[in-house]
């Protein structure tokens, strides 16, 4: 087999750049030229921290749509979900509504946030959560901040705190999840744990707890004592912080 039968299969044209098209005074836009080439120019050779969100989005639209200038959609994404981030995580029913938003946009989109969330979740499985807890707050943070209803997740944990299984136990509304203590106990001795760490988001963005917050935790934890279990934590995400039952004193 030659050593380039692998390689990238060619483009169906010679450049994948938008075509340049004159403004109404007659003056070509700036930026259009070669602009894909010197975007992806300027990433490879200084990398992603010096670019601001709408560039990024752009280098992820050029795969998705060649040869069109993608910048306003890029913006339009922006605006209306917020930032890279939210664009990213965005229910595929909410970017249907935005135009210019076609079925290999939201693939590519969905593939990147898929990519992001096994790349967190790596950092944290089969490791010992007290030596990794940033990472694991990192991996909350990047699954579960920005979802517009509530999930509920279950972290179980051996007898050396090593994280065995990351379990994803129910969805709710935007305000309520359905949990139930003697499923998430049973759970438990099905994978040998040790002990486990409660996590769901708020989608208000406000992470402090309720009152069925706080009632359900005790109900766990109830039923983890019954079981010889231990209750770690409760963590709640909110859109950029996040609320742990155990530093607050609810456990």
């Amino acid at each position: 087999m030659s050593q380039d039968a692998f390689a990238e299969a060619p483009m169906l044209f010679d450049t994948d750049e938008a075509p340049v098209t004159p403004l109404p005074s007659g003056r070509l836009p700036s930026y259009i030229k070669d602009h894909r080439k010197r975007l992806r120019e300027r990433f490879m050779s200084g990398g992603a921290a010096a670019m601001p969100d709408y560039e990024l989005l752009e280098l992820v639209l050029f795969r998705s749509i060649p040869r069109q200038d993608v910048k306003p959609l890029a913006r339009r994404l922006l605006e209306a979900f917020g930032d890279f981030s939210r664009v990213l995580t965005a229910p595929v029913e909410r970017l249907q509504d935005i135009k210019g938003v076609g079925e290999s946009v939201i693939t590519d989109l969905k593939i990147l946030e898929a990519c992001a969330h096994r790349m967190a979740r790596a950092r944290v499985m089969q490791r010992q959560v007290i030596s990794s807890w940033d990472a694991l707050l990192d991996y909350c943070h990047t699954t579960m901040a920005h979802r517009e209803i509530e999930q509920f997740r279950v972290f179980y944990l051996d007898r050396k705190n090593v994280l065995i299984a990351d379990e994803e136990q129910a969805k709710g509304t935007v305000d309520h999840v359905p949990v139930y203590p003697r499923e998430v106990a049973k759970r438990a001795l099905e994978l040998n744990a040790s002990a486990l760490i409660l996590v769901h988001n708020h989608p208000s963005g406000d992470p402090t707890p309720s009152q069925s917050d706080i009632d359900m935790t005790n109900r766990i934890r109830d039923a983890c004592v019954a079981l010889g279990l231990t209750l770690h934590d409760h963590l709640i995400i909110g859109k950029s912080t996040e609320l742990s039952f155990r530093s607050e004193g609810y456990l």
